[in-house]
């Protein structure tokens, strides 16, 4: 009997089924990150998908959400080894974190998903209440519904860290590069080491923004200036002892959680040990049996711990214990602390517990109760048609808009009446104004005043007084009740206007006009005489 050879299209659709498989066999881990607003979150996204600012196009979002395949950096990146998944909460709003069950069931993601809960150094004094909250979050959305199935899931969780930090070695040691020291008898777990976290998760605490702790250096508002601290007392024992009991409140907490401590900054060499940790995390092995040597990690994690250079902390799961915490300061009791973390863990919300909180406060100090700024309440606008029925009646009053500039008209012998101004309709009272008047006047009765020198360059030239009958036609007081149709009188818009005319025309010629008005109108001289000569600078020839 022979055999069939395989036609050209069984062999396309073989090579697309094996294509297929094997994108289904890439694991998929997701990354859920935890954090206010503000607090460097968008920056460690970035630096976990290898992302810039010009590819980060997630915006503000309920939930913010991004994805990128792991490559294989040894094979040049060509291989795919995993599909990662970045879920971002905005802050600690109920309706914001309402969200995570619905894109990350505990059922289905508690074995894939890495919990990374942001501080943000510029609000050192926040640290422990943020802690506290998130890690209660965590909590509850581990126990999910109670099922039974949920409870094995968080037992192996919990067997599979526990392990982890039992076979942990330094990296370089012997330990590490000799395999067959992970199957010697295990040690049981230091004092304080992972009594929480009853799901296994594994859970990163990262504190951004670790270089700007020392603001005050430069004469900006940081925290050191917030604990405190004041005219160059920075980087003295007092700020360093401060944050060596920072620190060592923070890995107390982190051990009692199995959660890895990390400083980062804006540097990419502490964003990609970041990155390279959480992959680490993300594929912690499952041990196939008892008492057998753990399965190897894909993503080797090389990075020794860092537990002296304050900006660069580096405390990776199962390195840390109670004696290497004493070593920065010998009186912080590590057990006081963590049975203070428990009191304020069984608390209610929001009200003193005597427990860490307290004690945070006593070694961060005063900060002149700087608290961390809560957004502006929001404005919500009324609608124009209820903003203008609240008003309407008022609007109703004065329908037409040139009533506002009308003013009552002064009547005499009547209080508190106003005079109208020059603006606006024109009464008799119009021609009242003392500037006017006085004006008028002055110009009436202008004459030389003896002893008063004159500048030859500016004075006009002398000239006689000019008569009674040469001033202007009517002075304002012989203008008040006069009608335009009265005899030997004009309106009072024509004597308004001739004063106004009176005042464009030049001195020199208004005067030379009465001069030589009286001149020819005197009966002493029977001719007029001519003007006298005037030199070039406008001064009169004797």
């Amino acid at each position: 009997m022979s055999v069939r050879s395989s036609s050209p299209v069984q062999e396309l659709w073989s090579s697309i089924l094996n294509s297929v498989s094997a994108t289904r066999s890439i694991p998929s881990k997701n990354v859920l990150i935890l954090g206010e607003e503000h607090t460097g979150k968008s920056t460690l996204v970035r630096a976990l998908l290898r992302k810039t600012e010009d590819d980060d196009q997630s915006g503000d979002f309920a939930l913010g959400y991004g994805w990128a395949d792991v490559k294989d950096d040894a094979d040049e990146g060509v291989d795919t080894l995993a599909r990662l998944s970045v879920y971002s909460v905005p802050s600690s709003a109920p309706s914001h974190l309402a969200l995570v069950d619905h894109f990350l069931p505990p059922r289905t993601s508690l074995p894939h998903t890495l919990v990374m809960i942001v501080l943000d150094w510029t609000q050192p004094w926040t640290f422990v209440l943020q802690l506290e909250k998130w890690m209660k979050w965590v909590e509850r959305w581990a126990e999910g519904d109670k099922g039974r199935d949920l409870d094995v899931l968080r037992d192996e969780g919990k067997e599979r860290l526990r392990l982890h930090i039992q076979h942990y070695s330094e990296p370089g040691s012997a330990d590490a590069s000799n395999p067959a020291s992970l199957s010697s008898t295990l040690l049981p777990l230091g004092d304080g080491t992972l009594t929480n976290n009853v799901a296994g998760l594994p859970i990163m605490v990262v504190c951004t923004k670790a270089d700007l702790m020392d603001d005050s250096l430069s004469g900006t508002a940081g925290p050191s200036q917030s604990l405190g601290i004041v005219g160059g007392l920075t980087k003295n024992s007092m700020w360093e002892d401060r944050q060596d009991a920072i620190i060592q409140v923070l890995r107390t907490i982190c051990l009692r959680y199995g959660a890895a401590l990390f400083y980062t900054t804006h540097a990419p060499q502490t964003l990609a040990t970041l990155r390279a940790y959480a992959l680490h995390l993300l594929f912690l092995p499952t041990p196939v049996a008892p008492n057998e040597p753990l399965p190897r990690n894909p993503f080797l994690f090389a990075q020794r711990a860092n537990a002296l250079d304050r900006d660069r902390i580096l405390i990776p799961v199962g390195w840390d214990s109670w004696g290497k915490i004493k070593i920065l300061r010998e009186d912080f009791d590590v057990r006081r602390w963590g049975e203070g973390w428990e009191t304020d863990l069984d608390s209610p919300e929001g009200r003193p517990s005597g427990g860490a909180q307290d004690w945070f406060r006593e070694i961060i100090g005063p900060h002149q109760d700087i608290q961390a700024k809560a957004p502006p309440p929001l404005i919500i606008p009324k609608p124009e048609q209820t903003f203008l029925a609240a008003h309407y009646e008022a609007l109703q009053k004065d329908r037409d808009p040139r009533a506002t500039f009308r003013q009552p008209i002064a009547v005499s012998g009547q209080a508190g009446a106003v005079e109208t101004g020059v603006v606006g309709p024109m009464g008799s009272s119009s021609f009242n104004l003392p500037s006017v008047e006085k004006a008028m006047q002055e110009m009436e009765t202008e004459e030389p005043q003896p002893g008063k020198e004159i500048s030859p360059r500016s004075a006009p030239p002398p000239v006689a007084p000019a008569p009674r009958s040469a001033r202007l036609p009517v002075g304002p007081t012989e203008a008040i009740g006069r009608t335009p149709g009265s005899p030997g009188g004009s309106s009072q818009h024509e004597v308004l206007q001739n004063f106004f005319q009176s005042l464009l025309v030049p001195n020199r010629t208004s005067s030379a006009a009465r001069s030589g008005s009286a001149i020819s109108k005197s009966p002493a001289q029977g001719t007029s005489p001519s003007p006298p000569a005037e030199n070039v600078n406008g001064v009169p020839e004797k």
